[in-house]
């Protein structure tokens, strides 16, 4: 393979859910930079059309579907709308995710299944939609969007999201092992502390958590969401073709601290 060719996603296309903000987003400039089209995939429209904006000045082709990923049959009209405008489907990121702030003696069954429904039944589900389309284009690249709490505690209020995150590890090597056979590619990314449009007023809010979060960091400091473009670009493309059952941190170091 030409070398200059390896991270080129000229002619591919890209489903990103929750893409229009935040590191998906970021995920979703970066792959359109390399030359993906890209579907958004999310809920909030005035935000996907500010995505879209963003995508397109990377010159590449983007359309905004409205998905709610709880529902399979908003997944499955995701996919057949995908197929619809572009003819093929390459890439999935599984990056929409929710959390419940609750300690895990005051959380209902409902909030539970609500937090365990988006960020990993819907991962599954997603996937399940794709992989027709991607076994019979020979191939294919999912990327699932774990976190630092796919390998720590998440502490008391963060029993739901911590234990979704850890199955997003364990889902991603199942379907590599599964799906290595039809040229499928499944790995997780893992990020660390980004400053996004959520986190950006933790500095000033939260100053002492800030800092310790800091200290912790080897690189002393937190990530820019574009940071987490180049690793995404890597799965996404030719040059991980022999990479599946992986779970990459992007976290500045935290996670050897």
């Amino acid at each position: 393979m030409d070398a200059s060719k390896l991270f080129d996603l000229e002619g591919r296309v890209a489903i990103i859910t929750g893409g229009n903000g935040g590191l998906g987003l970021a995920m979703a400039t970066g792959m359109a930079a390399a030359g993906a089209d890209i579907v958004v995939a999310a809920r909030n429209p005035d935000k996907t059309a500010s995505a879209l904006a963003q995508i397109e000045a990377e010159g590449s082709r983007a359309i905004g579907i409205p998905v709610d990923v709880t529902r399979e049959s908003e997944i499955d009209a995701m996919v057949t709308q995908t197929l619809e405008t572009f003819g093929r489907i390459d890439i999935l990121v599984n990056n929409a995710g929710v959390t419940m702030r609750k300690e895990p003696q005051d959380l209902s069954a409902d909030e539970w299944d609500h937090v365990l429904d988006v960020n990993l039944r819907a991962a599954f589900l997603a996937a399940k939609a794709v992989y027709p389309a991607m076994k019979a284009r020979g191939g294919g690249k999912l990327i699932n969007i774990g976190s630092m709490f796919s390998i720590f505690g998440g502490g008391g209020s963060g029993a739901p999201y911590s234990s979704s995150k850890g199955g997003i590890v364990q889902l991603s090597k199942s379907l590599a092992v599964a799906w290595a056979k039809d040229n499928i590619q499944s790995n997780a990314i893992l990020p660390g502390w980004f400053m996004t449009e959520l986190t950006a007023a933790v500095p000033a809010n939260q100053p002492e958590r800030y800092d310790l979060i800091c200290r912790r960091i080897p690189t002393g400091r937190w990530g820019d969401p574009e940071e987490l473009q180049g690793t995404a670009v890597f799965l996404a493309s030719s040059a991980s073709d022999y990479v599946t059952g992986a779970v990459i941190a992007v976290d500045g170091g935290y996670s050897v601290m």
